[in-house]
């Protein structure tokens, strides 16, 4: 493993037991948990929420991480916060970027869009970063080629392994992603991993890993001891 392994969780408040509020509660101190311990990328992902409501989480979030976020002398950036899909979202909330589908629209269009808002004047965007950072999710070695090629932050390629919960889904395999690593952009491994499986992604060539459960599901103290010895 290595200290320079990035880290990328991804949020499923559904996944918790519980109402509503438990369930967002929860979410919440695990954002805190995960900006306390060094995670570099936090993926707001609540799909099912209206744009009300999905805004205010991320402005929660958003407080949470900059209260629990300290860069190090080992880790000097702070945790960033993206949200999924939505680069409106993103800007109202001073979010660091956007995690864009593979149907989405493109890291240009998304770079456009918030070079156009910044600085017009309301609070929020007026304090976002001039340059959005873009992750994009990848499920072929072209298309990680592709998101390099629009000058995409990251690549999250998926799913490497084969999911409990989506076993109809045909894994990409170690090999297929050892050539997406090929590409020029840093690619993080996502799909069924596990601390028995992450050290083989990084051999591959991943730059990191990226989960749901991993994070969501263990004492994130312990995943970062374990992946960055």
């Amino acid at each position: 493993m290595s200290r320079n392994c990035l880290l990328y969780y991804i949020t499923d408040r559904l996944a918790f037991p519980g109402d509503d509020h438990t369930r967002r509660r929860r979410l919440l101190d695990k954002i805190a948990e995960a900006a306390s311990h060094g995670i570099d990328y936090i993926q707001l992902r609540e799909k099912d929420l209206s744009t009300r409501d999905l805004e205010s989480l991320a402005h929660e979030a958003m407080q949470i991480i900059r209260q629990h976020s300290k860069p190090t002398n080992l880790r000097p950036r702070t945790t960033a916060l993206l949200i999924n899909s939505r680069t409106d979202v993103a800007l109202a909330t001073a979010a660091a970027g956007v995690h864009l589908r593979t149907n989405d629209v493109s890291p240009p269009d998304v770079r456009a869009a918030w070079r156009r808002s910044c600085g017009a004047g309301t609070p929020a965007r007026e304090v976002s970063p001039r340059d959005p950072l873009i992750a994009v999710s990848c499920h072929s070695p072209q298309k990680v080629v592709e998101a390099a090629a629009d000058a995409a932050t990251f690549a999250v390629f998926a799913p490497i392994f084969e999911k409990k919960d989506t076993p109809t889904t045909t894994p990409a395999g170690l090999e297929a992603l050892r050539q997406a690593c090929r590409a020029k952009i840093p690619v993080v491994a996502l799909g069924g991993i596990t601390l028995q499986n992450a050290h083989s992604c990084l051999q591959a060539g991943a730059a990191g890993i990226a989960a749901i459960r991993l994070f969501q599901e263990n004492d994130i103290a312990t995943i970062v001891r374990k992946l960055r010895p």
